[in-house]
C-alpha cells in the first residue's frame, strides 16, 4: 500500500506470539517535532493486522483480514522511531480463533498493540474471512 511504503513501516520480529513493527520518526514526524498521531495509529493497526494474518498463514489458511473496530489511547509524545508490538488480548485464544475460522470460514479476535514505552495503546477487533 502506498501510505505504508511512505511511512517506511517494517516488521522487525516475531517471537512468542508478539509481533514487532518499526517506522522511522523522520518519515512520520509532525509540525511539533514528534510522531504524528495518525502514524502511531497506523503502525499499531498494521501490527495487529499483520499478527492476525501471520497466525492464519501459519495455520495454512488464506483469509482477508479487516479491522472491525478499535480504540486508541495516546499517553505521551514520541520523539524517536515508532516501535510497536502486537499480541492477542489476554482473554483471547489463537487455537479457538483458528478452529472457528476453519469451521465457519470467518472468525474475530481482539488484539492489543502498543508503542514501546506506553506512549500509545490500541485495542482492536480483527475479522478474518475466508478468501474462497
Amino acid at each position: 500500500m502506498p501510505p505504508v511504503a511512505a511511512m517506511d513501516i517494517r516488521i522487525t520480529g516475531y517471537e512468542n506470539g508478539v509481533l514487532r513493527m518499526q517506522a522511522p520518526l523522520a518519515a512520520n514526524i509532525n509540525d511539533k517535532g514528534n510522531a504524528f498521531g495518525g502514524s502511531l495509529a497506523s503502525v499499531m493497526t498494521l501490527a495487529g493486522w499483520a499478527l492476525v494474518s501471520l497466525q492464519l498463514s501459519q495455520a495454512g489458511h488464506e483469509a482477508e483480514v479487516y479491522v472491525a473496530d478499535s480504540s486508541i489511547r495516546y499517553r505521551a509524545p514520541v520523539y524517536g522511531d515508532l516501535l510497536a508490538t502486537a499480541r492477542a488480548a489476554p482473554d483471547q485464544d489463537w487455537a479457538a480463533f483458528l478452529a472457528l475460522f476453519g469451521k465457519r470460514g470467518r472468525a474475530r479476535v481482539t488484539v492489543r498493540a502498543q508503542i514501546e514505552g506506553g506512549a500509545a495503546e490500541l485495542e482492536g477487533r480483527f475479522v478474518a474471512i475466508n478468501k474462497a
